[in-house]
């Protein structure tokens, strides 16, 4: 059973691979303000492995049954403020306005609020991202409300007996419109296929029914982790390919990726999926620590969280490893953009070579004085002229080598200096040494006292 059929969503393998594995039937709704704003589910679960629909009343379990109440938050440029009309529109009554800000409000969270545990990882950001999760969580003995921005793929369950993975599937031609059953056998979709090798672990892609509500919140939070990792994953095969690119790629590839800020912006990204699991290793612990102390809450599923909280630390070190890939592709492309500049300066540098001796032979016969050969000036009195600027400008010219020059000459002479010091005391050490050692073999027979 998924959580969403009604509306087309972003990601299409996902809904797709939803469609084959649930059976969904239409819900009840009540009238708000905003109709259609919000994609809103209501399950009821016996815990014995058995769940249905319901209607949207918030209210909670008797006994061994408990309610699972979710809302998916529209992706999109809106303000935190729609948002959180959204959520008053659909929880208000029985909520108050207290739990509202506790569930979509930014940062992690875990506390008690009004007798009811709740925990959020909400990240801050632009909310049509994505790279921007958030999920926040509202548990009380019997019930569970949770909130989601956009669709969290796999947070639905598969009906008994209905299973993608314990079926012979066969891969459908282009031709085919959906996944239906040819023959006895199930035909999937590529891109299908290709979300199933992505994941972190396929063989769990058909969720079982929870029986506790502690199964449920376990649920909640490794379908969150899994969506982390599946991004992290389509990174890095992304990554693979564009590195394969850059391989096989020329001069147009290169500047197109620098023209583009690629890399920057996938370091980027990197950074804002750190802060999510950053944010996830902060809640999952007091998670954990808040719900030991439940009575109703499973010592196996008590595990299972300290199980997700080393995920998430495997995670994040995956994603270092990622983002120092991504800086070292991209400190290779700036040294690439340097040696090019540097080509450029080579040939520049070539050119005014050329035009060096023009531009010196246009300024000596171009100047203002007397006695400037083949010009004909042989007057006495102002043959001298050009002599004198060529003397000035040969002195200016031995000036500007004795400027560069004399650094090294500096470094000489201290050299020298040293060495000179250096060697008149050793020595004046070694003439007090044999002083001393001659004194000694009188006094002891050769041998000196140490």
């Amino acid at each position: 059973m998924e959580l969403e059929e009604e509306e087309p969503s972003l990601e299409v393998e996902v809904e797709e691979m939803d469609k084959e594995n649930s059976k969904d039937t239409p819900m009840k709704e009540i009238s708000t303000r905003f109709p259609g704003a919000v994609r809103k589910k209501a399950y009821a679960f016996d815990g014995l492995g058995s769940y249905c629909t319901k209607e949207w009343d918030l209210a909670e379990g008797r006994g061994r049954e408990f309610c699972w109440y979710h809302v998916e938050l529209p992706k999109g440029n809106q303000k935190p403020a729609l948002s959180a009309q959204y959520l008053i529109d659909v929880f208000c009554p029985p909520l108050k306005l207290q739990d509202i800000l506790s569930l979509v409000s930014n940062g992690p969270f875990c506390g008690h609020v009004d007798g009811a545990l709740v925990f959020r990882v909400n990240s801050p950001g632009t909310t049509s991202s994505d790279f921007t999760l958030r999920i926040a969580a509202r548990l009380t003995e019997n019930s569970l409300i949770t909130v989601s921005l956009g669709r969290v793929p796999r947070l639905g369950f598969s009906p008994m007996g209905q299973s993608l993975l314990s079926e012979i599937p066969s891969v459908e031609s282009p031709s085919f419109a959906r996944a239906e059953k040819e023959g006895g056998a199930i035909v999937i979709r590529e891109h299908v296929l290709e979300f199933l090798l992505t994941m972190n672990h396929s063989e769990e892609a058909d969720n079982p029914v929870p029986r506790t509500l502690s199964n449920l919140v376990i649920h909640v939070l490794d379908t969150h982790v899994d969506h982390i990792q599946d991004i992290v994953t389509k990174l890095e095969i992304e990554l693979d390919r564009v590195e394969l690119e850059l391989d096989k790629g020329g001069f147009a590839l290169k500047k197109h990726m620098l023209d583009d800020r690629r890399f920057p912006k996938m370091h980027l990204n990197l950074q804002r999926l750190l802060q999510v699991i950053a944010y996830g290793e902060q809640v999952f612990p007091r998670v954990k620590e808040k719900c030991s102390t439940k009575s109703w809450f499973a010592g196996v599923d008590i595990v299972a969280l300290e199980e997700l909280i080393g995920r998430l630390r495997r995670l994040k070190e995956n994603v270092g490893f990622i983002a120092n890939r991504v800086t070292a592709i991209q400190a290779g492309l700036d040294s690439w953009q340097a040696e090019q500049i540097n080509k450029k300066l080579y040939y520049l540098s070539f050119l005014s070579l050329v035009f060096l001796p023009l531009s010196v032979i246009t300024g000596v016969f171009g100047m203002n004085v007397g006695g400037v050969p083949w010009s004909g000036q042989d007057d006495p009195v102002i043959k001298n002229g050009f002599r004198n600027v060529m003397f000035l400008a040969v002195g200016l010219l031995l000036l500007l080598l004795l400027c560069f020059t004399f650094p090294s000459i500096y470094a000489r002479i201290s050299t020298w200096r040293k060495q000179k010091a250096l060697r008149s005391s050793w020595s004046v050490s070694r003439s007090f040494l044999k002083k001393t050692l001659r004194g000694g073999s009188l006094e002891r027979g050769g041998y000196t006292r140490i």
